[in-house]
């Protein structure tokens, strides 16, 4: 079933309820009601059948947040088009590339890209950060009506494209079946009810904001609270409005920057989940000891969408990323693809309904990535307790081989990390003549005061074994991060290679 009519299913039978409400920016005070969702989708679905958009056909969006941007994404799904999300940070090399690989019928872009990238046979409109722009111009003229294309599960609905920290881009095909089924376990297993609402301050380019929290709320048939970026004040405001927050690590940080963050104004929230990126115990514990709210860390990648989650009720363990999600399931092998025995530390793979079909045309590298069964090998480093919570260790590009033996950067960094004067650290390896690779880490310090790196290191020796103390440690004001708030180690191996 087309994941649209999955969604409208479940929409409140008073249509004119609200599904966004917008809380920040320009647009402030706006509402886009459910009735606003059906009328909208069919006239941008028309729309883009107009533009010469047919099933099966790519949507490239790389367009600001905005509720016309989630309508387009729900007009894909609806017309049976593709949906192809871009970050409006890609530079013009990136976007040629993008173009080139996906050949969308139509490419959406802010105006001021007009002109700068050669659309080539795609139909080029605008969408602004407003709601403005060429693909909406008229569009009260299009008919308010529209029948869904009506699929199967296997049918193509969006490709996100893999961050590219190493080679080249990879554009993962999600189909409707991935997206409604992990939709669905996340409904259930985060407890979502008809009293909740949504506060959402991610990006909608990403698979987190895009589809973990979207979806969600759309299975709930509840509003939420919009916010074009994030800004802690903005959340702050919205916090007495909402029952549900998704965020990656940074955010929480910043949020407890905030001497207003209290346990007085999540009083009306329920449930904070964090995810994108790893999220420090420290914070973990602050967070909890600041608000009496527990962060419900959770673990998905762009193939698969989430696959594991700390339990809503039951103990949420810091520095797990929680239990396989209902209908997917998780196993540690080494390298040749034996299962290890529990608390052993190897390669993660996952299979279940929210698995990725394909890499879009590039057929050897999906059946390098997959194991007999139907088991998808991750790239992720990590272990499963006799309980069946997950540990993340590290992604296996990232693992260090220094003298013959492991190095687990993760191990590394938690230690690091609870040294007095850092705030946070990053672990990587760099070719060393001796040792093959060498274990260094960049830190970032706590406050003003300067941090002496061999302290770092002689900390890292009382604790850990000597081999996996770093042998250089550089102090840097910030750690590199894409959008979604991921350490990028190889932008650190880039920069402190010489």
């Amino acid at each position: 079933m087309n994941l649209y009519d999955i969604f409208q299913e479940c929409f409140p039978a008073d249509r004119s309820a609200p599904f966004l409400e917008i809380a920040a920016g320009a647009a402030s005070g706006r509402r886009v009601s459910y009735a606003d969702v059906e009328a909208q989708t069919a006239r941008l679905a028309n729309r883009l059948e107009r533009l010469g958009a047919r099933p099966g056909d790519r949507v490239a969006a790389q367009v600001e947040k905005s509720s016309e941007a989630v309508l387009l994404y729900l007009a894909c799904l609806r017309g049976g088009l593709v949906y192809l999300p871009l970050n409006p940070a890609y530079r013009r090399d990136e976007i040629v590339y993008f173009l080139a690989d996906a050949e969308p019928a139509v490419y959406a872009c802010v105006p001021e890209r007009l002109g700068e990238v050669d659309a080539g046979t795609a139909q080029l409109v605008t969408l602004d950060a407003a709601g403005g722009g060429s693909l909406v111009d008229g569009l009260e003229g299009e008919a308010a009506e529209f029948s869904s294309f009506d699929c199967d599960g296997d049918t193509p609905a969006a490709i996100l494209y893999t961050s590219g920290t190493t080679g080249r881009s990879k554009g993962a095909v999600l189909s409707h079946a991935n997206l409604a089924t992990n939709a669905r376990a996340l409904h259930a297993a985060w407890g979502f009810s008809p009293d909740d609402v949504l506060l959402h301050a991610l990006p909608v380019f990403h698979a987190h904001g895009l589809f973990v929290a979207l979806n969600t709320t759309l299975l709930n048939g509840t509003s939420i609270q919009f916010l074009p970026r994030f800004d802690p004040r903005d959340v702050l405001r919205c916090l007495s409005k909402s029952t549900v927050m998704m965020g990656v690590p940074t955010h929480y940080t910043r949020l407890l920057a905030e001497a207003e963050f209290t346990a007085e104004r999540c009083a009306t929230m329920r449930l904070f989940v964090s995810g994108s990126a790893p999220l420090r115990t420290a914070t973990f514990e602050a967070f909890r000891e600041r608000t009496g709210h527990t962060l419900l860390e959770r673990y998905g990648m762009t193939e698969t969408g989430m696959n594991t989650s700390n339990p809503l009720d039951g103990e949420r363990v810091a520095g797990s990323v929680g239990l396989p999600v209902p209908g997917v399931e998780c196993r540690i092998c080494d390298a040749e693809g034996r299962v290890v025995d529990p608390g052993e530390v190897g390669g993660l793979e996952v299979r279940g309904p929210n698995v990725f079909r394909e890499y879009w045309r590039m057929p050897e590298k999906t059946a390098s990535e997959f194991r007999e069964g139907g088991w998808f090998v991750t790239g992720d480093l990590a272990r499963i307790d006799e309980r069946g919570y997950v540990y993340l260790v590290g992604r296996a590009r990232d693992l260090v081989i220094s003298g013959g033996l492991n190095v687990f950067p993760k191990e590394v960094e938690g230690v690091i990390d609870d040294c007095p004067g850092v705030f946070e650290s990053a672990v990587f390896g760099l070719p060393d003549a001796d040792f093959g690779e060498a274990v260094c880490a960049a830190v970032v310090a706590e406050g003003d005061e300067p941090l002496d790196p061999q302290a770092v290191t002689a900390f890292v020796k009382e604790r850990l074994a000597g081999f996996k103390a770093p042998k250089k440690v550089f102090v840097v004001a910030a750690l590199p991060r894409n959008a979604m708030g991921k350490v990028q180690k190889n932008r650190l191996r880039e920069e402190h290679g010489e």
